[in-house]
């Protein structure tokens, strides 16, 4: 299996089939639904770019790290 960071890994390790096997494909769905939920993709532009607020800023951060983690799984091997 591909080396994963820490938090790709974490995920893994916490969510595994029935059979014993991680579904990486099934997870970064997962993870990608949730970035949507914190902030929408249409939104992403306007909250980063536009808006100086830190918090609005912070949030955007928080969608590209779990995108980032999606993005990951969806490479791997599992």
């Amino acid at each position: 299996m591909t080396n994963l960071s820490p938090a790709a890994q974490a995920v893994m390790d916490a969510v595994m089939g029935q059979d014993g096997e991680p579904y990486p494909l099934v997870i970064a769905a997962a993870l990608r639904a949730a970035a949507d939920q914190v902030v929408p993709p249409s939104l992403e532009t306007e909250f980063y770019d536009r808006n100086p607020s830190l918090t609005l800023q912070k949030t955007v951060e928080i969608r590209q790290r779990l995108l980032a983690i999606a993005a990951e799984l969806e490479g791997c091997n599992g």
